[in-house]
């Protein structure tokens, strides 16, 4: 249905809607709040703390817009009951048309500046006279060009009375979970009448997403695993020769998962498994134990990294262990006669073993007996990625890795297609890093300590969020910080990288700082995927509020690689208790799949996977507060849904549906 088909959309509109990615009334009612206003509570601005989010009421005394700073902004002075205060709106220039004088309803943050008084920064504002009709809990809508929030309320409120909402969950399971209506729960959500009434509708809304993304998961299985074609010939006795070849002793998790990738390769089945382990858990032995189980019984190995310089690392380690077999690297530099001599090694089968990355999946790449594949950091690559690679041989077993713990809960969603191996311990010689968080006073003894370390031959890396700053100058981006400590750390080597290099260039910085040509490393977080470089024992990460605790552990993992002492500083931008509450969580903990679930917890289920997928696959649900529970939840309906209980032809055909609506992002 057209959004014009509203009372409320005109064409000018509809183009608005269109910027928020809606083109028609169903994707409308998925349009859910980013906010909510509790009307029943007005917040007097004398009572509230710095950085408290608050609603409340006020009288706009007089705006003026700057135009001509560097900043621009629109400043209004505003009164509550004779207390004078100040709301700030900076790039906002269309807040000058919409701000008049008078009684409004002030929503955002307030920041009390010593010796300035108090002031809102950059808050939403609705006039007062019109909140007789705004009574309760009134919803706050992302919004895009001239749309206002009345505007939003008033299409969704009419489109909710036209569109159906139907549940692909069988009525059965409806009433044995005790569900609401889907359509039920759209109305909690858009017009809540109470907090619990939002929980409620956001839960199940979320759990009718996930149900069927678990699904469109079986569809993706077809609900078996594919036979066996390749045989293996390993016995435990040559397995357990070629561990002794390492100059460590296996956890018990790498034994583990050893022993359940032997079993795999040893069964009716062909091997289709994720190798989830923490930073430093010793995943890349396991792999290539499989991989040698592989290559002893006469078949081909191929290695997938993202990056070039994981490539040629990897390769490094394969051929120190593999001293009797062809081992090859290629890339997307490799020369032209490289590549021609590896293609036809790979062809003719004389060359056993290729580690490369998105070059080794092109078309014109032949393999002799291609049987086993490892995709590293698996998250960088999609189900498509990786299924090139693997049809390139003849029912081939695929092993990926992710240095990324995510919690149980969500491995079910992102790993859907995949048995899951997780290592959980750590090897005994490895010394925890010391994390700490540095206020801005002891930012010089930070930089004496940096030049300190680069005298003794120890590395740093600084890390940003961005490669160019904001205009507000809260951001310190890679650019800045780098000509900041070439003035402030003399003598002191130091390089700059970020995405917007080319490849090459990238990868021979990289290589430069491995070959200790560098002290520092000022990078955005290209340098977060498992690059291995010993004599770097210091990470320091600027305004880390604005990561995610799992990015800020992948982060700190790029230190401590070697037998010296590490450190990682986190440095914030903005001090509030909601930072504070991440970062300590951090700070205190080395355990990735805890800082994973904690990260869980304290981001929500739907933001979490939002982020996670490119803010396309579930985004529209992003908005929603909702435990992760749900997940398990949504997961035993699905499988008792295709339990063989149901008749789930029609079940399949929405699965499948939902699978080819979000395969870009899925396989991609």
């Amino acid at each position: 249905m057209k959004l014009t088909s509203l009372k409320f959309v005109s064409e000018k509109r509809e183009k608005d809607f269109n910027k928020l990615n809606i083109y028609t009334v169903e994707e409308l009612v998925r349009h859910f709040p980013r906010d909510y206003l509790d009307l029943t509570h007005v917040t007097p601005l004398k009572d509230a703390y710095h950085n408290d989010v608050i609603l409340t009421a006020c009288e706009v005394l007089n705006v003026e817009m700057n135009r001509y700073s560097k900043r621009p902004y629109v400043k209004a002075l505003c009164q509550q009951s004779g207390y004078l205060f100040t709301a700030i709106w900076f790039n906002q220039p269309y807040v000058a048309q919409r701000l008049t004088t008078g009684q409004y309803l002030f929503y955002g943050r307030v920041q009390n500046k010593y010796g300035m008084g108090s002031q809102m920064v950059n808050p939403s504002f609705e006039k007062a006279e019109k909140s007789a009709r705004l009574q309760g809990i009134i919803p706050v809508y992302p919004l895009a060009g001239s749309l206002t929030q009345g505007v939003v309320r008033a299409s969704v409120r009419q489109a909710l009375s036209l569109v159906d909402c139907p549940s692909n969950i069988p009525v059965a399971l409806q009433k044995k979970y005790g569900l609401i209506p889907l359509k039920e729960a759209y109305l909690k959500v858009h017009e809540p009448q109470s907090p619990d009434d939002e929980k409620l509708g956001a839960e199940r809304i979320a759990l009718e997403e996930y149900f069927l993304l678990i699904s469109a998961f079986k569809v993706i299985k077809g609900g078996r695993d594919d036979a066996r074609m390749n045989r293996y010939s390993v016995t435990r006795e040559e397995l357990d020769g070629f561990i002794s070849r390492f100059p460590f002793a296996f956890t018990d998790g790498q034994r583990e998962a050893v022993d359940a990738i032997y079993e795999n390769l040893h069964s009716p089945h062909k091997m289709n498994r994720l190798l989830q382990g923490d930073v430093g858990s010793g995943k890349t032995a396991v792999a290539l134990a499989g991989i040698y189980m592989a290559v002893k019984s006469g078949y081909q190995a191929a290695m997938l990294a993202p990056t070039e310089v994981l490539a040629r690392q990897n390769a490094a380690l394969i051929e120190k262990y593999f001293p009797e077999y062809a081992v090859r690297t290629l890339t997307g530099s490799s020369s032209a006669a490289e590549k021609r001599e590896i293609k036809s090694g790979l062809k003719d089968g004389s060359v056993d073993i290729v580690c490369g990355t998105h070059a080794v999946i092109q078309s014109d790449v032949v393999f002799n007996r291609l049987s086993f594949v490892v995709c590293d950091e698996q998250h960088r690559f999609g189900v498509a990625q990786r299924s090139s690679l693997s049809e390139k041989g003849d029912g081939c077993d695929v092993l990926v890795m992710s240095a990324t713990p995510i919690p149980r809960t969500l491995s079910l969603i992102f790993y859907g297609d995949l048995d899951i191996t997780t290592i959980k311990d750590k090897p005994r010689s490895r010394q925890p890093i010391t994390t700490a968080i540095i206020p801005e006073r002891k930012y010089g003894d930070m930089y004496r300590y940096v030049a300190q370390q680069a005298e003794l031959g120890l590395q740093t890396y600084f890390v940003c969020p961005k490669i160019e700053g904001d205009e507000e100058g809260t951001i310190m981006s890679v650019t800045e910080l780098f000509e900041e400590l070439q003035s402030k750390m003399k003598g002191v080597r130091i390089a700059l990288l970020h995405g917007k290099m080319r490849d090459r260039e990238k990868n021979e910085i990289m290589e430069a700082f491995r070959a200790k040509k560098f002290d520092c490393l000022v990078s955005t977080t290209v340098i977060e995927v498992g690059v291995d470089v010993p004599d770097a024992t210091t990470m320091i990460i600027w305004n880390a509020e604005r990561f995610g605790l799992s990015q800020l552990h992948q982060l700190r993992g790029r230190v401590g690689r070697g037998d010296k002492k590490s450190y990682c500083f986190l440095l914030m931008g903005a001090d509030t208790e909601e930072a504070r509450t991440r970062l300590n969580v951090i700070r205190n903990s080395s355990d990735g799949f805890e800082i994973a679930e904690a990260d869980l917890k304290i981001r929500g289920g739907g933001d979490f996977m939002g982020t996670r997928q490119s803010g396309r696959v579930l985004s529209e649900i992003k908005n929603l507060h909702f435990s992760a529970d749900v997940i398990f939840t949504a997961k035993a309906i699905s499988d008792e849904a295709f339990s063989g209980a149901f008749d789930y032809t029609v079940l399949s055909r929405v699965a499948a549906e939902k699978y080819e609506s979000l395969k870009d992002v899925i396989l991609n």
